[in-house]
C-alpha cells in the first residue's frame, strides 16, 4: 500500500520496497533507552549504494543522533554526496513517520529534489521530495546571495 507522487517515479516498486524494508531492519538496531522511540533509515545514493542508520540516544540528550542523519553521515564519510532516496521507519502505527527539523535541514544540504519515503510499520509509505518536506528552505546557495554592505 503506497501513496505515490512524482517524487517516487525514479525508483521501481521493487527498489522502493527494498529500501523501505532496509529502513525497518535498521530500526531494530536503534539505541533508544530513554525515549524507547526506535527509528531506522535507509539511504540510496545516486551510485546505487545503500547506507542504513538508526537513532543513537545519549544520557546528555542534545548529543543524540537521529537515524536519518546517521545514514547520511555514514554515506558522506565514505565519499557519497548525491542521493536518490531515503526511507524512514518508526513504530508509529497509524501515521507516516516524518523526519525532525534537524534531519530535514541535513537532507536539504544535499538538494531538494530527491525522494523521502515516510513509512509505517506495515511497510506502507508516502513519497515526498526533500523540498516538499522543507518549504522555504535555507541551503548552501543562500550563503552566496548579495548582502547589505556596511553592517
Amino acid at each position: 500500500m503506497a501513496e505515490k507522487s512524482a517524487a517516487s517515479a525514479s525508483l521501481s516498486d521493487e527498489q522502493i520496497q527494498e529500501l523501505v524494508a532496509k529502513s525497518h531492519q535498521a530500526k531494530k538496531k536503534a539505541y533508544a533507552p530513554y525515549s524507547n522511540f526506535h527509528v531506522g533509515a535507509a539511504l540510496l545514493t545516486e551510485d546505487g549504494i545503500t547506507f542504513t542508520g538508526c537513532n543513537v540516544e545519549n544520557a546528555a540528550y542534545p548529543v543524540s543522533c537521529c537515524a536519518e542523519r546517521t545514514a547520511i553521515f555514514k554515506a558522506v564519510s565514505e565519499g557519497y554526496k548525491a542521493f536518490r532516496a531515503i526511507a524512514i521507519a518508526g513504530e508509529v502505527e497509524n501515521e507516516f513517520l516524518a523526519p525532525c527539523g534537524s534531519c530535514r535541514q541535513v537532507m536539504r544540504e544535499f538538494g531538494t529534489d530527491w525522494t523521502v519515503y515516510l513509512t509505517k510499520p506495515d511497510l506502507s509509505y508516502r513519497a515526498m521530495t526533500v523540498g516538499e518536506l522543507l518549504p522555504c528552505h535555507f541551503g548552501p546557495e543562500d550563503l552566496n546571495k548579495p548582502k547589505v554592505k556596511g553592517q
